[in-house]
């Protein structure tokens, strides 16, 4: 019996409003839950990547793939190895402090390589920018200490190494007969 794990799937998709709702709504339609969500622009302003994490086996995983690859907005989808992929969250963690802790959690700081971005007489703010594992690792560390405030941004990622053979494939077509660009009128079909 195949196991849930957790996944990455990027996604390159057209550069406009209202695509991210359309692939987050798609998503839950087939009942993923997203664990996280990143999008960010690309070295082509026409378009976007999103990142997301998902747990998923391996079937509902291509069904989702394939799912995901007809929305026309979609010119490419795949999933990163974790073994061949660079993976990076950035934290922000605010955590209450004073005179008698604050020793503590520089030390705490220090070993997970944290910087610490603000310091005010009652509390203490931590940035950390590492892998999943590694902010996991930093936030158990804190179980003991009283957590103000926490802001997690979601997995970032991309394949090391050169160009790779999804980003090879020629972009989807824009399927203009079938489907026109917004603000254009449908051809009068006789």
């Amino acid at each position: 019996m195949e196991t849930n794990k957790r996944r990455v799937i990027s996604l390159l998709v057209d550069n406009q409003s209202g695509v991210l709702a359309r692939v987050s709504s798609l998503f839950c339609r087939r009942g993923f839950n997203i664990d996280s969500l990143t999008v960010s622009a690309t070295n082509d302003p026409a378009v976007s990547r999103i990142t997301v994490t998902i747990t998923s086996d391996e079937k509902a995983l291509s069904q989702l793939i394939l799912q995901t690859e007809r929305l026309e907005v979609t010119r490419q989808v795949f999933v990163l190895d974790g073994e061949k992929s660079l993976e990076r969250e950035l934290l922000l963690l605010k955590v209450a402090s004073d005179v008698h802790n604050r020793s503590e959690l520089r030390e705490i700081a220090s070993i997970y390589k944290a910087k610490i971005i603000d310091l005010s007489p009652d509390s203490m703010v931590f940035e950390l920018i590492g892998k999943p594992d590694k902010i996991d690792a930093f936030l158990k560390m804190f179980a003991d200490y009283k957590i103000l405030e926490q802001c997690r941004t979601g997995v970032t990622a991309l394949e090391r190494g050169g160009m790779h053979q999804h980003m090879q494939k020629p972009p989807q077509e824009v399927r203009e007969a079938q489907l026109p660009l917004p603000g254009t009128h449908c051809p009068e079909r006789t």
